[in-house]
Formats: C-alpha cells, sequence, structure tokens
C-alpha cells in the first residue's frame, strides 16, 4: 500500500512538475541560443549595409553594438518568459532603469547625438582645419561623445560634440582654393597706379597663385593716414599661409625699391602763440 502510494506521488511529481520544468527550460535555452543566433546575423547583415553605404566605421560599429545589445535583451526577456518569470515587472524595471539613467546622463547624450550627426553629416573630417566652439585648430580624431584638436602650437584640445554640433562650425580645409586678404597702405603723395602695377607684377611672377579667378587690386580706403589698397589673389589652400607671409614681405621690400611709402597713424600738432 505504502509502495503504491510512493509511486503515485513519484510518478505525479515527475508528470507534475519535473517533465514541464525540463521542457521549459529547454524551451528557453532554444530560445536564447536561436535568438542569440538571429541577432549575429541581423548585426552582421546591419554592418554590411552600413559599410556599403559609406556609413565611418566608428558610427558602424556603435550603431551594431546598440542594436546587439537590445536584441539580445529582448531575447532574454522572451526566454525568461518561458520559464514562467513575471516579465512585465522586469520589462516596468528596465525602463525605470533607463529613464533614470538618461536624466542622469543628460550631458552625455547630447554629445553622444552630435557625435552621430557629425559622422553621418560630415561637416569636417580627420585632418581638416576649423573653427568652432572658439577654437582654432586640426581635426584629429572624432569620436561618439568628444573630438580631438591640434592647435598651431601643438596644443591637443578635446571638445565635447554638442559645442561643435550647436554651434557655427567654420571649415577652411573643405574647398580646394582659398582668396588671400590683404591690405597694403601707401602715402596721399605716392602713385596709386604705380603702386597697383608693382603688386601685379609680383603676383603674376607667383606660380602658386590662380590667374582664374583673376587677382583684384583696387582702392578699397581713403583712410586718416594711408590709401588703402585690397589685394586679393587665389591660390590652393594647402598653400594660404605661405603666400599671405611671402606677399607680405615681396610686397613691402618691392615698394621700398621704388619709393612708395607705407605710412604710419600719426597726428599733426600746430600751436599758436598767444600775445
Amino acid at each position: 500500500m505504502l509502495e503504491a502510494i510512493s509511486n503515485i506521488d513519484i510518478e505525479a511529481i515527475i508528470d507534475g512538475y519535473a517533465i514541464p520544468w525540463a521542457i521549459n527550460i529547454a524551451l528557453a535555452v532554444v530560445i536564447f541560443l536561436l535568438g542569440k543566433f538571429i541577432t549575429g546575423l541581423v548585426v552582421s547583415l546591419v554592418k554590411k549595409l552600413m559599410t556599403r553605404a559609406s556609413i565611418d566605421k566608428i558610427l558602424v560599429n556603435f550603431i551594431a553594438s546598440i542594436i546587439k545589445s537590445v536584441l539580445l535583451l529582448f531575447v532574454t526577456v522572451a526566454a525568461l518568459d518561458q520559464l514562467g518569470v513575471n516579465t512585465t515587472s522586469l520589462v516596468a524595471l528596465i525602463g525605470a532603469a533607463g529613464l533614470a539613467i538618461g536624466l542622469a546622463l543628460q550631458g552625455s547624450l547630447q554629445n553622444l547625438a552630435s557625435g552621430v550627426m557629425l559622422i553621418i553629416f560630415r561637416p569636417f573630417t580627420a585632418g581638416d582645419t576649423i573653427e568652432a566652439a572658439s577654437i582654432l585648430g586640426t581635426v584629429e580624431t572624432i569620436g561618439i561623445f568628444t573630438t580631438t584638436m591640434r592647435t598651431g602650437d601643438n596644443r591637443e584640445i578635446i571638445v565635447p560634440n554638442g559645442q561643435l554640433f550647436g554651434n557655427n562650425i567654420t571649415n577652411y580645409s573643405k574647398r580646394a582654393t582659398r582668396r588671400v586678404d590683404m591690405v597694403f597702405g601707401i602715402g596721399y603723395d605716392d602713385d596709386i597706379g604705380k603702386a597697383k602695377q608693382i603688386i601685379k607684377s609680383i603676383i603674376e611672377s607667383d606660380d602658386r597663385i590662380h590667374s582664374e579667378p583673376a587677382p583684384l587690386i583696387a582702392v578699397a580706403e581713403l583712410a586718416n593716414s594711408s590709401v588703402n589698397i585690397n589685394v586679393r589673389p587665389w591660390c590652393d589652400t594647402s598653400e594660404y599661409w605661405n603666400v599671405f607671409y611671402d606677399m607680405q614681405e615681396k610686397i613691402k621690400l618691392a615698394f621700398d625699391e621704388n619709393g612708395i611709402s607705407i605710412p604710419y597713424p600719426q597726428m599733426d600738432i600746430h600751436q599758436h602763440k598767444v600775445a
């Protein structure tokens, strides 16, 4: 009698609990493994599509990691649900935690969004010389949260992406050519035509200066102490500063040789004797 009862109880336990739990565990493992496999396929496909679209590698890896984390989270929740875990409370907890983290990292998320926008729209790339957020320098690297820049005196500055994307960006390297803007002042007693001819001959003798667009040489202002002549030739962007510095020196020396003065601000004082 006791043996029969024991046999019935054991069979009931096996049929009512052991077998269903074993089935649920097996199904949960299958769901997790299958979901992980499908996640890998989806991430791989997304990476290939973004790479073919010539999207920056940093952004490709970042988006792929986000997609992988989200999909694995869904797979884990599905596996736990198969085991009978109350996933409704778990999802609510995850949502609340995500909201709290989002509020705590609001500034970082702004930099993150700005970094994604910078990588997608590419207002500048590594190696470009830009002026943004009151900083002038060469872009070294563009990250998800920050951009590293190198100044002319070789200082490294790390700028949050939010400050870059939220302000005006001047890219000095984007165009192949640049106009060199210079102003030379001559005295009121000097020959304007002669001064312009000297400047023109110096510009024409420099192979770095383009003939098109034609360089501008024109009187711009009758200032207090000088007649100011605007000189605006075009050159390759990489030669901008070399042309600027060379023109300053060559034109000054040529003016000295030809008796053209470059006046400096001065004031005439007249004294009157009072009886």
